[in-house]
């Protein structure tokens, strides 16, 4: 919830927070840290890390996403 604050508070800057997997399925990026346990490709996993680092400057801020999309604070 961090993340919506400093979107408040700094309106002019994007603050927003990503995950690599998929919260509703349980599924997770298969890395070094997790002796590539995961379901899901290092590519697949850095779609919504991609998505957020291009936003457009009208672009969401103090969002949650995976890559299915936004998740519920």
């Amino acid at each position: 919830m961090i993340t919506v604050r400093y979107a408040q508070a700094l309106p002019a800057i994007k603050f927003n927070a990503v995950t690599p997997g998929e919260v509703a399925n349980g599924r997770f990026t298969a890395t070094d840290m997790n002796i590539h346990t995961g379901e899901l490709t290092v590519t697949e996993g850095s779609e919504p890390i991609i998505e957020l680092a291009t936003l457009a400057s009208d672009g969401p801020t103090g969002i949650f996403i995976d890559r299915l999309g936004p998740i519920a604070w």
